[in-house]
C-alpha cells in the first residue's frame, strides 16, 4: 500500500505541512436559520469518518488543528482526533476571506497543522499560499472534506501543492 510516510522522508525539515481541510457535508439552510449553526449530515459523519481513517492510513499525523467555530467545520475538526495530537482551536479567522494575521496564526509554530474552514476562502486561503494571490481561489476545488495539502512558508506565494486529496479518494484508501 502507498503511505504518505513514503514521501515524508522527501520533504524537508524546515518546511511546515499545512492540510486545507473543507468541512463535511452539512445540513441545508432552512429559512430563518443562522448558516454558521448548520450540524453536519449523518451521511456526512459517515464519510468523514471514511476519509479521516484514509488520512490515518497515509500516516497523516497533525500537531494542531486550527478550525472555523461555524457549527459544521467544528464537527469536522473533532472528527480529526484519531490524527491529531490536541484538540482543534477555534478561530473565527476561518469564517472570512484570508489576512496576514492567519498567516501568522497558521505559521507560527511551523509544525504539522491542518485548517477546517469554509469556501470560498478556503481555495483563496490555498491560492494565496501556492500562487500569491486570492484571486485564483475559483480555480482550486476543496470537496466537502476533501484535502489540498501544502508544504512551505505560511507566507503568500511559499508553499507548494503537495496533493490534493477528494473525499472520494481518501474514503477508498480508508
Amino acid at each position: 500500500m502507498w503511505r504518505l510516510s513514503h514521501v515524508w522522508p522527501q520533504v524537508s525539515n524546515a518546511d511546515m505541512q499545512l492540510f486545507v481541510i473543507r468541512h463535511a457535508v452539512a445540513e441545508d439552510l432552512a429559512a430563518g436559520r443562522d448558516d454558521a449553526s448548520r450540524d453536519l449530515t449523518a451521511d456526512g459523519r459517515r464519510k468523514l469518518r471514511r476519509s479521516v481513517e484514509g488520512l490515518r492510513r497515509l500516516d497523516v499525523e497533525l500537531a494542531r488543528v486550527l478550525t472555523s467555530p461555524w457549527k459544521r467545520a467544528a464537527e469536522t475538526a473533532r472528527h480529526l482526533a484519531p490524527i491529531a495530537r490536541s484538540p482543534p482551536v477555534a478561530t473565527s479567522l476561518l469564517t472570512q476571506p484570508p489576512g496576514a494575521e492567519l498567516l501568522a496564526l497558521i505559521g507560527e509554530r511551523g509544525e504539522s497543522t491542518a485548517v477546517v474552514g469554509h469556501e470560498p476562502w478556503l481555495g483563496e486561503l490555498v491560492a494565496w499560499l501556492a500562487f500569491g494571490a486570492t484571486r485564483h481561489g475559483e480555480a482550486i476545488v476543496i470537496k466537502k472534506a476533501g484535502v489540498v495539502w501544502l508544504e512551505g512558508s505560511a507566507t503568500p506565494g511559499g508553499m507548494r501543492v503537495r496533493a490534493s486529496l477528494p473525499p472520494k479518494l481518501l474514503r477508498a484508501i480508508g
